[in-house]
């Protein structure tokens, strides 16, 4: 696919492999966000004016582009956030604090996201927080169902997780977990840029994704659920635009989902870009993305196990992320050195402090892939991790 005249990013001297941690921006979700903030500023569902019109229909013209684009029933299902990180909290402390009694239990997997760990402990209950055991590195329905007690109430996972990048079978753990009163949390930020994600298909209860990660802008995110569970969660912020009466005699009345959980003046140029980058996937086609992504990988792959000096974590895996590290190398001090080639990788834990307890290995590189990189990406790569290098010798 062609789309080198679409990003401002690829016109400079990098070789981008981080889209894990925040895509680049084509140039029309940036025109759009620009448009909106030279052409029509006004704020949302506020104005009786032409321009503040022209917003509302901008902004809730994005929360039915998001509902089609995750298939979800309704409109209303759909809740702008500031990303997955305050969707997941929402959920948690909205919903779950209230839901869960004194010894329910959380299910979690040693992989997830800080984001998708933190939020339950945070819970002031006392709850149990356990971990399904993964099968080197991966959930299974099998581990999943031998973790489930009569206590377990919700099992929340990511879809792709951020630093193995394996694909768990959400659609097979939602349907035995219902069939046992057990609710699903899903964190989509690492499956909506690469793959065709349908919560009625999946049938998850509640679900969270950022725009950042699928070409949108930063400060923008998705929170679904169920009308009928979201409903029931309870606004973590009050004020202007989330209801529709109060009194100085403390009597007041929200409105109704989605509108009672975003107060106050919401990320308007965000929504309008999320809208813009949901139409440019839409016009390469998630599919193709998907398809191109993993044929990228299978040729770094085989590049990089024509080195010995590099040990992969996650080589079998269908994914759009390679983690590894230079043997006898710290990945921050091979990070480091990508950078002054011109690489960008990330290095770390990666926001999975616990994932170590598994993989026995506390930080590695982690290279993320996008449609945007190339085998000429690849290529620079492999080149800068040869140990002809003087420079990559001098670290061993």
């Amino acid at each position: 696919m062609d789309i080198s005249n679409d990003f401002k990013m690829l016109n400079k001297s990098l070789i981008y492999f981080d889209s894990a941690a925040t895509s680049f921006k084509p140039d029309c979700v940036v025109n759009s966000i620009v448009d909106y903030y030279t052409n029509y500023t006004a704020n949302a569902h506020r104005g009786d004016y032409d321009i503040s019109f022209t917003v509302d229909v901008k902004y809730e013209g994005t929360r039915n582009k998001v509902q089609k684009f995750i298939n979800a029933n309704r409109r209303e299902e759909i809740v702008f956030t500031s990303g997955t990180t305050q969707s997941l909290n929402m959920i948690a402390k909205g919903f779950f604090e209230d839901y869960l009694n004194d010894g329910d239990e959380v299910l979690l997997t040693k992989a997830e996201h800080a984001s998708n760990v933190l939020p339950w402990f945070e819970i002031k209950k006392d709850i149990k927080v356990k971990y399904i055991e993964l099968d080197n590195g991966l959930v299974t329905l099998n581990n999943v169902i031998r973790s489930i007690t009569p206590n377990t109430k919700v099992i929340s996972l990511a879809h792709i997780t951020n630093v193995l990048g394996d694909e768990r079978p959400i659609k097979e753990i939602t349907e035995y977990a219902h069939k046992h009163n057990i609710l699903v949390v899903l964190d989509a930020a690492q499956s909506i840029p690469h793959i065709k994600v349908d919560v009625t298909d999946l049938d998850v209860d509640f679900m969270a994704f950022s725009g950042h990660k699928m070409c949108g802008p930063t400060g923008i995110g998705i929170l679904y659920g169920k009308y009928e569970l979201l409903e029931k969660l309870n606004p973590q912020n009050v004020g202007g635009g989330m209801n529709n009466e109060f009194e100085s005699n403390m009597v007041f009345k929200y409105k109704k989902a989605p509108y009672k959980l975003e107060a106050g003046t919401p990320n308007i140029a965000g929504v309008i870009g999320l809208g813009s980058a949901i139409d440019y996937i839409n016009s390469i086609g998630i599919d193709n993305i998907e398809e191109y992504v993993l044929n990228l990988r299978k040729y770094a792959i085989s590049k990089m196990e024509e080195l010995n000096n590099i040990e992969i974590y996650n080589k079998d895996i269908k994914a759009s992320t390679i983690v590894f590290n230079v043997k006898g190398v710290h990945s921050q001090d091979t990070a480091t050195y990508l950078n002054k080639k011109g690489i960008c990788v990330r290095a770390g834990n990666h926001c999975a402090k616990i994932l170590k307890d598994e993989i026995k290995v506390t930080n590695t590189c982690r290279m993320s892939i996008y449609f945007y990189n190339t085998k000429e990406d690849v290529d620079m790569l492999i080149k800068a991790l040869d140990t002809d290098d003087i420079l990559l010798k001098s670290l061993v």
